[in-house]
C-alpha cells in the first residue's frame, strides 16, 4: 500500500508509541459509563466525585494551551470534553497526547465530572489510554455537503463526522420496528422466504441472475417475496408479512436502488379495501411512534397523515392530465396514436401496460402530494390482482401515493388458478413482444392455487421510500448505508 504524507506522520507517532511500550491497537477497554448516560446523570456524578471512564473518538481536533489540553470525544451516543491537565496525567501522557494523539484516535479516558467556568459539563481526565491509532484524518470534503459521492462512498467517515446522518439511520431503525410491531400487535406472523429463487416473479422488473455450480442451476435473486408468502395463505396462515431485501436489475435514481427494504403482507379473509386501511393505520402509528405528531415536512411540503386518504382512480386522473382515455385506446397501437395526436412528450413503450405506466408516471403521479389511494388498475397493469366484478377490464389493485412518489403496492389477491395461468400466458407474450420486465410463468405457484387460496388482501411497502418521507431525505441514497455506485473509474 503506498501512504500519503498524512499518512506517514501518523505511522511515525504510531511507531513511537509502539517504541514507548503503549499497544495502539489494545483487546479491550475499562470503559464504565456511556457519554450519553454520564450527561444525564451529570449533576449527582459530580456531586459524589464518582471516578467514571468513558471512551470515544476525538472530534473537532484538540487544543494544547500551556499546561491545559482540551478535546471532544463522541461515542456514538453523545459528546463531551475532556479537560486534560499536565499536573492530573502527569508529563509522559500529556506530552503524548500534545505529540503523538490526533483527531480521530480513539481513546479511553478516567476521572471526575466538573463543569468549566463556561458551564460546559466536562470530565477532569486523570488517566487516558489510546484504544485506536487512526491512520487516516479527516478529510476536508466530509464537511457539510460538498461532496456527496464521496461521504456515500466512504459512508463510515461519513457517519463519524456528520450526526445528522447517524441520526438519519437511527429513525430508520426506529420505523422499522415501529412497523413491525404494529404488524405483529396486528395479529400478522413475520416469515422468512427464499432471497434464492428458480423463477422470479412478483413483480415486474428485470431479475439479477446467479448460479448454483453444485446443482448445474441458474437462480434469481428475488425481485418480491409475494409468490412464497402466498404460497403460506394457501398454507393455513392466515396474516403473514416480511421485512427484507429484493434486488432488482434496473437503473438508479432518486426513488431507486437495485437493492432495497420492502415489507409485504398478506392477510386471508380480506380484500384491498382492508389493505387501504392496514396503511393508514399503519402510516399514522408510525408518523405518531417516530414524532408525536400527524404531519412530516418533506421538502416543501406538509404532509397530512391525520385524515382519511383521497381515492383516485387511475384510468379518471390519466384523462384529466392528458386528456386520453385508455379505457377507450386498450391497444397498443391505438394508445400511441392518441398519444401522438395529443402532442405529449413521452417515451414510447413496448406493450400497452407500458405505455399506460409511462403515461401515469410522467403526467399523473408526481403531481400528486397529499397520501392517495391510485386505484382501478387495469388488468394488463396487474397480472397477480382480482378483477373488479362490475368492471372486468380493471382490478382491485391500488397504489399509495404520497409526495409524488408510489410508495406500495396492494391488491385483492388473484385466487383463480386458471385465470392466473392466463395472466401468465399474456405477460410471456409481452416479455417476447420486447417487455424485458414482464412476469415469469410459475407452475409451481399455479399448483399451489389450485389447492385453493381463499380470497386474499396483499401490500407491498416500500421501506426506503417511507424513511426518506420521514427523515426528509430528497434522494434514496441517503436512507441506505450503502448505495450502490458507480465504479470510480467510469
Amino acid at each position: 500500500m503506498e501512504f500519503t504524507e498524512l499518512q506517514r506522520q501518523r505511522l511515525a507517532k504510531l511507531e513511537r508509541l509502539r517504541d514507548g511500550g503503549i499497544d495502539p491497537f489494545p483487546p479491550r477497554t475499562e470503559r464504565t459509563h456511556s457519554i450519553d448516560s454520564v450527561l444525564d446523570n451529570f449533576d449527582q456524578l459530580a456531586e459524589t466525585r464518582e471516578r467514571i471512564t468513558i471512551a470515544g473518538r476525538i472530534l473537532g481536533g484538540r487544543r494544547v494551551m500551556g499546561k491545559l489540553s482540551f478535546a471532544h470525544i463522541d461515542d456514538g451516543s453523545s459528546k463531551m470534553q475532556l479537560w486534560i491537565s499536565r499536573g492530573d496525567v502527569g508529563d509522559e501522557w500529556f506530552n503524548r497526547f500534545r505529540d503523538d494523539i490526533d483527531t480521530f484516535d480513539v481513546i479511553q479516558a478516567s476521572g471526575t465530572l466538573r463543569k468549566t467556568k463556561t458551564g460546559e459539563k466536562s470530565l477532569f481526565v486523570e488517566q487516558m489510554v489510546l484504544l485506536a491509532k487512526s491512520l487516516n484524518s479527516p478529510p476536508e470534503k466530509f464537511h457539510g455537503l460538498t461532496d456527496v459521492e464521496a461521504r456515500l462512498r466512504e459512508r463510515y467517515v461519513d457517519l463519524i463526522v456528520n450526526e445528522e446522518v447517524r441520526e438519519v439511520f437511527r429513525i430508520r431503525a426506529h420505523i422499522i420496528r415501529s412497523m413491525r410491531r404494529f404488524l405483529e400487535d396486528q395479529g400478522f406472523m413475520g416469515v422468512e422466504t427464499p432471497l434464492l429463487q428458480p423463477i422470479y416473479g412478483g413483480a415486474s422488473a428485470r431479475p439479477f441472475v446467479t448460479h448454483h455450480n453444485q446443482l448445474h442451476q441458474d437462480l434469481y435473486l428475488r425481485i418480491a417475496p409475494e409468490l412464497y408468502l402466498k404460497r403460506l395463505i394457501v398454507g393455513g396462515f392466515e396474516k403473514v408479512y416480511e421485512i427484507g431485501k429484493a434486488f432488482r436489475n434496473e437503473g438508479v435514481d432518486r426513488t431507486h436502488n437495485p437493492e432495497f427494504t420492502i415489507m409485504e403482507c398478506y392477510q386471508a379473509y380480506a380484500d384491498y379495501r382492508d389493505m387501504m386501511q392496514l396503511v393508514e393505520d399503519m402510516l399514522r402509528a408510525i408518523v405518531q411512534d417516530i414524532s408525536g405528531v400527524m404531519t412530516v415536512q418533506y421538502l416543501d411540503h406538509t404532509i397530512d397523515f391525520s385524515h382519511t386518504w383521497q381515492r383516485v382512480s387511475m384510468p379518471e386522473a390519466i384523462l384529466e392530465h392528458t386528456g386520453i382515455d385508455i379505457l377507450q385506446a386498450t391497444e397498443l397501437d391505438s394508445l400511441q396514436a392518441a398519444i401522438r395526436e395529443a402532442h405529449l412528450r413521452v417515451e414510447f413503450k413496448p406493450s400497452w401496460a407500458k405505455q399506460v405506466d409511462e403515461l401515469y408516471t410522467t403526467f399523473v403521479r408526481p403531481r400528486i402530494i397529499q397520501p392517495t389511494f391510485m386505484i382501478d388498475h387495469p388488468v394488463p397493469l396487474s397480472p397477480l390482482a382480482k378483477q373488479r366484478g362490475d368492471q372486468p377490464f380493471l382490478t382491485e389493485r391500488f397504489q399509495p401515493i404520497i409526495a409524488g412518489m408510489e410508495v406500495g403496492n396492494a391488491f385483492t389477491e388473484l385466487n383463480n388458478p386458471l385465470d392466473q395461468e392466463q395472466r401468465f400466458l399474456e405477460q410471456g407474450r409481452a416479455f417476447t413482444a420486447g417487455d424485458d420486465e414482464a412476469q415469469q410463468m410459475d407452475l409451481d405457484f399455479i399448483n399451489a392455487l389450485m389447492y385453493g387460496m381463499p380470497p386474499t388482501g396483499g401490500l407491498g411497502i416500500g421501506v426506503d421510500r417511507i424513511v426518506m418521507l420521514f427523515t426528509n431525505q430528497e434522494t434514496i441514497r441517503e436512507v441506505i448505508l450503502f448505495p450502490h455506485l458507480r465504479q470510480r473509474d467510469l
